[in-house]
């Protein structure tokens, strides 16, 4: 797992030049951003653009930011404004869901048996949390997917905290009765 870094010392301690602020972030979140652009726009390579434009707004917007927050936090809002304003700007009613999110994920099983039956509960989950509103599925996905706190949810989102936890529960009661509906074997 990656060194996190600290909110306050990222910039002072890389102060050499502009590109190796930006190497660093993209080398440290680049996968990161492009999983929670996924979980907006459900296209691998859509989220792939998205992520190039928020590393050069990054490099665009370095001297602006202000250690107020932690560099996760404000790449993590700089991506979800940028999804944002893409689902703004192009339909996605229609879209074909083809890429999942387990594809970004490994999984540790041995046999190809396992493997496969993993996959396809790995689709299916996806499948119901990408299905889930907007409100309710970037919430799930920073929760338990990114390892955002609430508080770091709330910074991101610009909302409070409260908001986040009613958004969480209300997501987790939809997904329970989504499971207990018996779909979970007849997917």
């Amino acid at each position: 797992m990656k060194k996190k870094m600290e909110k306050a010392s990222f910039f002072e301690v890389n102060k050499t030049t502009e590109e190796t602020h930006l190497e660093t972030i993209m080398e440290q979140y680049g996968d990161m951003v492009v999983r929670l652009a996924y979980t907006y726009v459900k296209q691998k390579p859509l989220a792939e653009d998205i992520a190039q434009e928020v590393f050069i707004s990054c490099y665009q917007h370095l001297d602006k930011f202000r250690n107020q927050s932690s560099v996760k936090t404000w790449i993590y809002r700089i991506t979800v404004n940028k999804c944002k304003d893409e689902l703004k700007s192009w339909s996605f009613k229609n879209l074909f869901y083809t890429d999942l999110i387990s594809s970004f994920f490994k999984n540790g099983t041995n046999t190809t048996e396992l493997k496969l039956l993993d996959l396809e509960e790995n689709r299916w989950i996806s499948k119901i949390i990408l299905s889930l509103p907007l409100k309710l599925r970037e919430v799930i996905i920073l929760y338990y997917y990114e390892d955002l706190s609430i508080s770091e949810i709330a910074d991101l989102l610009n909302v409070k905290e409260n908001t986040i936890k009613t958004r969480l529960y209300r997501a987790r009661n939809l997904l329970k009765n989504i499971f207990e509906e018996g779909n979970m074997d007849g997917r």
